[in-house]
């Protein structure tokens, strides 16, 4: 979806493992797979049977390609196996495998940002920390309440939690190739030597979890950084338009689309929650078929299996919203924030510049009678330094800016384009499924 890469599988029952341990086996975490289960109760992918495995595409020239090929959820922690093919010089292994941790990337993320030489480029976002606490919970509450109910509904549950437990990460393990493909597509940032120790190097980073102490640390930085903007967008007046009108319009998207991925999450509850209801009404109709006789009993039992048949019709059409407009959304709004902070980074060296002019002004005014002497010459060159610093990043600013707007243009109108699609393909199932339902219920009654 960005920078070339579309952001548009074995799994271990969690229930099976106490809610402990899930794996998934994808060359594409978005890509649609289907489960079976076989005789010793774990559940494979078809793609993952005896079938030859695709010859992967030869490499071009100082190409880098990078994939999570495989990962693992375990109780407290994701491990992500990272498979890189390259023919960039410098790298000791043309195809290698790495296994690496959530925090990990963030290590990588937070050694990209921290460079200095790259303060004109928008950082890509660092990926979520994987969250499976909502799935686990339902997996377990489902659990302990086995003994008080059939073991049809036992086995209906459970398959769809695990659904949604495999969909989750799933998402998680997209949001961690994508940050990953687009530093490898950075004509830049592909070279970066913390890249490269992150993709070769084969033992743990010692990247440890946050702890309470470093996340409030965290929080603190962050409201630091907002009101670092407030004073720069205050006191420095940016003399260029285009940098002035894209920080005025990144704030302000940024806020549009904190509002629509709101009002897209409730719109997915909605639908969710309509599910819930003709999920009840089902259960409702089995209980009730259990007393009739004949064809009330079929015709109760048959509107039951219609509108459990509904609910799972809206639980895609709740999936497939989220997935194409909520997790769009959600990026760009992260993305949207890299963008910013690279406008602020040059409101700082844009303030570091017109400083830089007034200590040369003053070291001039206080030595106007010496012929150069070294103070003034060291005002010149770090006045000439900070000149070359600010023009040189407003030149690359500007170029990210404007491949920023190209890459979330193409990739919103992908995203809404597909999610139509989708929206009318589920609407005429559902007429369908609709249509044959009442043919079938005026046949019993």
């Amino acid at each position: 979806m960005m920078d070339g890469t579309d952001e548009s599988n074995i799994l271990n029952s969690p229930l099976a493992n106490n809610g402990g341990t899930m794996e998934i086996s994808s060359p594409n975490p978005l890509a649609p797979t289907t489960t079976t289960t076989n005789g010793s109760g774990t559940a494979t992918s078809p793609d993952s049977s005896s079938s030859a495995p695709a010859t992967p595409a030869a490499l071009g020239e100082n190409a880098l390609h990078v994939e999570i090929s495989d990962a693992l959820s375990e109780k407290e922690k994701v491990k992500f196996t990272v498979h890189t093919r390259t023919t960039l010089p410098g790298f000791a292994k043309k195809d290698n495998n790495v296994v690496r941790q959530h925090e990990e990337f963030v290590w990588l993320h937070d050694r990209i940002e921290e460079n200095e030489d790259y303060a004109g480029y928008i950082i890509p976002p660092c990926p979520p920390r994987p969250d499976f606490d909502a799935s686990r919970e339902k997996l377990q509450r489902l659990g302990e309440g086995e003994g008080n109910m059939t073991k049809e509904e036992f086995k209906k549950m459970k398959s769809e939690l695990e659904a949604e437990y495999l969909a989750t990460f799933k998402k998680t393990v997209a949001m961690h190739e994508v940050f990953l493909r687009r530093l490898a597509s950075h004509p830049v940032f592909r070279i970066d030597n913390h890249l490269k120790v992150f993709l070769e190097y084969d033992q743990d980073l010692c990247a440890k979890p946050r702890k309470k102490m470093a996340i409030f640390g965290g929080f603190v930085k962050s409201l630091g950084k907002t009101t670092d903007e407030i004073l720069l967008s205050a006191t420095v007046r940016d003399v260029n338009d285009f940098f002035e009108n894209e920080l005025q319009f990144l704030t302000e998207y940024h806020g549009h689309l904190r509002e629509a991925a709101s009002r897209t999450e409730k719109m997915t509850q909605r639908h969710k929650d309509v599910g819930d209801s003709h999920q009840k009404i089902s259960n409702a109709l089995t209980q009730l078929s259990t007393t009739e006789k004949g064809n009330v009993e079929t015709f109760v039992a048959k509107a039951a299996e219609i509108f459990e048949r509904i609910k799972n019709l809206e639980t895609r059409v709740a999936s497939d919203q989220d997935l194409k407009l909520g997790d769009t959304l959600r990026y760009y709004q992260r993305d949207s924030d890299a963008a910013k902070a690279l406008l602020i980074r040059r409101l700082r060296c844009l303030a570091a510049y017109e400083t830089a002019n007034r200590n040369l002004e003053k070291a001039r005014s206080k030595n106007k009678d010496v012929h150069a002497p070294l103070e003034v010459q060291e005002a010149e060159t770090a006045q000439a330094e900070a000149c070359e610093k600010f023009e040189s990043m407003s030149a690359c600013g500007k170029e990210e800016l404007i491949g920023f707007r190209n890459r979330r243009v193409a990739a919103f109108k992908k995203s809404l384009v597909e999610l139509a699609e989708l929206e009318i393909k589920h609407a005429k199932n559902q007429y369908d499924y609709l249509r044959q339902s009442l043919l079938a219920l005026k046949e019993i009654a």
